[in-house]
């Protein structure tokens, strides 16, 4: 997959994708990610890329000709989706980084100051995404994380076939506990399921905690998950304790 993200401050991301998971992905020629400083597509000696707003108020608006000049710049298939990270998008969710997930090539624009020109909105994005109900400084921080949240669901890019598939929200539910060595820490014990090696019992508990975690922090979420008839009972004795 490739991603290009225009930023007028790409260094921010350096430290962020040398590092772990998105260092090995760009090393093994699964991801490749090209910054582009919007700057450099700015008119005039002092390549302004911002200016007030038209009728007033406060902060500044990001001018549509830098935008408009660092995405045309870029060769592309015309299904290549350009994504402005905004706090007016839509909520950024598993599902969506599933769909992302899906195509070779992404553009990825980090809004700043009050935000952009509407012509941007109109004529050359084709989706918002937003990746929580506050706003921050710039979108940056929310491109660092929709890059994260999509390669990882590459293949092979976590290193094991299907090892991304029962993270939390993957599956509609929330993941449940994990345990490592030592087997007593503190006179804490690992459960015993998990030592028994008795493959279907220990599924079933991690599901039955799947659903109880969900059920105690997230209950919303049960309301669109697939469950199953055993889930069903489950969750009846949960509402009954």
């Amino acid at each position: 997959m490739k991603i290009e993200i225009l930023t007028l401050f790409p260094a921010m991301f350096d430290g962020y994708l040398d590092e772990s998971i998105m260092r090995r992905a760009q090393e093994r020629g699964q991801l490749a990610v090209q910054m582009h400083n919007i700057r450099d597509y700015a008119a005039g000696k002092h390549r302004i890329t911002d200016d007030p707003p038209y009728g007033g108020g406060g902060g500044m608006v990001l001018k549509p000709e830098p935008l408009f000049g660092a995405v045309e710049a870029i060769e592309r298939a015309a299904d290549t989706p350009v994504i402005l990270l905004s706090p007016q998008g839509r909520p950024f969710t598993q599902a969506i980084a599933q769909e992302l997930s899906q195509y070779p090539h992404l553009i990825l624009l980090c809004g700043r100051y009050e935000g952009v020109d509407e012509r941007v909105r109109q004529h050359l994005v084709t989706d918002e995404i937003s990746i929580g109900d506050y706003v921050l400084t710039g979108g940056e921080l929310a491109a660092m994380v929709i890059v994260d949240a999509v390669t990882r669901l590459l293949p092979d890019v976590l290193g094991a076939a299907g090892a991304a598939d029962n993270d939390s929200h993957a599956t509609g539910l929330l993941e449940g506990s994990h345990y490592t060595k030592p087997a007593t820490f503190r006179e804490w014990a690992v459960p015993d399921v998990l030592r028994s090696g008795h493959a279907a019992k220990i599924a079933q508990w991690r599901r039955q905690g799947a659903l109880r975690r969900t059920w105690e922090r997230r209950p919303e979420m049960l309301l669109t998950a697939v469950l199953s008839e055993e889930d069903k009972w489950f969750l009846q004795e949960l509402a009954g304790d």
